[in-house]
């Protein structure tokens, strides 16, 4: 049996901008309609949305980042998960694909391959962050 959706726990994804280009993951299994997202997983016991955005990056891609800022949270309208938004700023390390279990593609992406992976606006704050950050 699964959990009622309010009782499962939120969504970390981290938004990391580098060089003009923000990093996502193709997953293996689709959420809703995408395969490209921000890295993302589970917020767990006793962590918060930002620890969870740091967490889920390493695991996935192996990339060392930092919270800068929570960018906002939602209910997500297609998986019904609660999203939190974290922009991250890369540390150390070269994102690559580490979680092949969940992942099959990990890439540095420019505004028209964004566009491309992502055709429609993202959750308002994370759209006005890359705007701002992919200028």
């Amino acid at each position: 049996m699964t959990q009622p959706e309010e009782a499962r726990p939120p969504i970390a994804a981290a938004i990391i901008v580098q060089d003009g280009q923000v990093l996502m993951v193709q997953r293996r299994v689709k959420e809703g309609s995408l395969s490209w997202q921000f890295p993302a997983g589970q917020v767990e016991s006793g962590e918060s949305g930002a620890d969870a955005a740091v967490r889920e990056t390493q695991e996935e891609v192996g990339l060392t980042v930092e919270a800068v800022q929570e960018l906002g949270q939602r209910v997500h309208p297609a998986t019904k998960r609660t999203m939190v938004y974290v922009a991250c700023r890369a540390v150390s390390g070269t994102a690559r694909l580490v979680d092949d279990d969940e992942l099959v593609a990990v890439e540095w992406c420019d505004r028209p391959k964004l566009t491309e992976y992502v055709p429609y606006p993202f959750f308002g704050p994370v759209q006005e962050y890359l705007d701002a950050a992919l200028s």
